[in-house]
């Protein structure tokens, strides 16, 4: 897909102490690559420390629409993702569509 059909977005939250990202950054990032039509999330990454955790998060993303809201990534995460993060991955999470919100507002 050429890039002038799909935007970057960022979405960002606080982490929890005691986790080993914490060591290396502040706050925990959620990125991603989203087509402008659809709001379909085609990439995504994370600040989590591991790749395992990271290629997880990307896996738990992809395909899913920010046009319907963030409740799907949100209850994805909810229920899959066992972890210390998985508050500050939801917080990212609705960043993440703030931000995408935001672009469409613009008349974007």
């Amino acid at each position: 897909m050429a890039l002038q059909h799909t935007c970057f977005i960022a979405g960002h939250a606080r982490l929890p102490q005691g986790m080993a990202a914490k060591s290396v950054f502040d706050s925990l990032t959620i990125t991603a690559e989203v087509d402008r039509k659809y709001g379909v999330i085609l990439e995504a990454s994370c600040t989590l420390a591991t790749d395992h955790g990271r290629q997880y998060i990307h896996d738990l993303l992809k395909g899913i629409s920010l046009k319907e809201g963030s409740d799907e990534a949100e209850g994805l995460i909810e229920i899959q993702y066992k972890g210390k993060a998985t508050n500050a991955l939801i917080a990212a999470v609705r960043d993440l569509y703030r931000q995408y919100e935001a672009m469409h507002a613009d008349g974007d």
